[in-house]
């Protein structure tokens, strides 16, 4: 089992539209979940992505209000349907969204991400056209990010947890990493029927093909694409697992010999 939680890709840029994009979807959840589990499902079908109602074959939810149903593409981008949906969508944002912006500079990143979005919505609804289950998150939108990081950084390498005897972290690179999402969102498409409850996998597909494809014409004309990496491919640092234990602060000199910590 394992996560990313980081990359080694440098920045010189704030990227203030990356951190108002996880500011906003966790203020609009925290919202939902202030609204009570019926408040939540009728914000979930008012502002969530319906297709039968995109495409005009479903009336509104009764006793709900009605909003346009193009507007809800853009609404539902930062709808999140529990904490964990939040939290690993965020967390991919807050790891690849940076360097996004960085590339693309913070107007045309705003631009690119809502327009993966409308790719990723469109690919889930045309799908299924008749489907009245709505569709929340910003899962689409992100694997547009995802796709842009691969054309501009497949060498970049992406720090990642992995749970073993040992608590392991390895540096992986991009390519292994987001070609293996890409892969499991193929894989699990062909697996799920369309319409269904679950989660849209042809969203993040048709989101992050978008986003591999825009990159090209949004990124900077000095951003090169196909970047090389900024460290060591695969190097691994092992901390010991052990319930109760402290961990040493101590190190490697460049001698050879053992650096005592405090606990030692």
């Amino acid at each position: 089992m394992f996560f990313p939680f980081s990359d080694d890709n440098p920045h010189t840029t704030t990227p203030f539209v990356n951190y108002g994009l996880i500011v906003a979807c966790v203020l609009v959840f925290l919202w939902e979940v202030s609204t009570g589990a019926q408040g939540q499902q009728g914000i979930t079908y008012v502002f969530g992505l319906i297709p039968a109602r995109l495409f005009g074959g479903a009336a509104p939810e009764p006793g709900l209000p009605e909003v346009a149903p193009w507007l809800t593409i853009f609404t539902s981008m930062f709808l999140h349907g529990g904490w964990m949906h939040l939290i690993g969508n965020m967390l991919y944002l807050w790891i690849f969204g940076d360097n996004i912006e960085h590339s693309l500079g913070h107007a045309r990143y705003l631009a690119f991400y809502l327009l993966c979005g409308i790719a990723a919505a469109f690919a889930q609804s045309i799908s299924a056209p008749a489907s009245g289950i709505p569709m929340v998150g910003a899962s689409g939108a992100i694997s547009g990010v995802l796709g842009a990081y691969l054309v501009l950084h497949p060498k970049a390498n992406i720090r990642v947890f992995v749970f073993m005897i040992f608590i392991t972290t390895i540096n992986l690179p991009a390519f292994i990493v987001l070609g293996g999402w890409f892969a499991m969102q193929l894989l699990s498409s062909a697996q799920a029927g369309a319409g269904e409850a679950g989660v849209a996998f042809l969203a993040h597909i048709g989101g992050f093909v978008a986003g591999a494809v825009l990159v090209f014409f949004f990124r900077r004309r000095e951003v090169p694409v196909f970047q090389p990496a900024h460290s060591r491919a695969f190097a691994v640092e092992r901390r010991p697992y052990r319930r109760g234990s402290v961990p040493d602060t101590g190190g490697s000199n460049t001698d050879g010999n053992v650096r005592r910590g405090p606990w030692s």
